[in-house]
């Protein structure tokens, strides 16, 4: 091996775990549909940064509000969507302040 093709081969070597800590998955988009006075699904797994879309198919306006106060859609009509961002891990329940019966979970990781 020449001095030239081993310093190549150990800077092979070295940049490949620097190039693996680099690489990061992607957001992802989650859609939760607001029918019947129900969330669709109940209870949503995210990953930390993904964003969480919630549209409304009722005739009633309806809201996704956590009850810890982390986040809120804002009222939305009829065919209206809302998104959040999850900025954190834990589990976060949520319900609709008009209609406090229908409530959701989604727990990021």
């Amino acid at each position: 091996m020449t001095d030239t093709t081993r310093r190549a081969a150990i800077a092979t070597l070295l940049a490949a775990p620097l190039a693996l800590s680099v690489t990061r998955a992607q957001a992802a988009t989650h859609v939760v549909m607001i029918e019947r006075f129900e969330y669709d699904p109940v209870n949503l797994q995210v990953s930390v940064g993904d964003t969480v879309t919630f549209t409304n198919l009722d005739g009633a306006p309806h809201t996704a509000t956590a009850t810890d106060g982390s986040f809120d859609t804002g009222l939305l009509t009829r065919n209206q969507s809302g998104s959040i961002t999850v900025s954190a891990a834990g589990s976060f329940e949520y319900l609709c302040v008009f209609h406090p019966a229908m409530r959701g979970t989604i727990t990021a990781t």
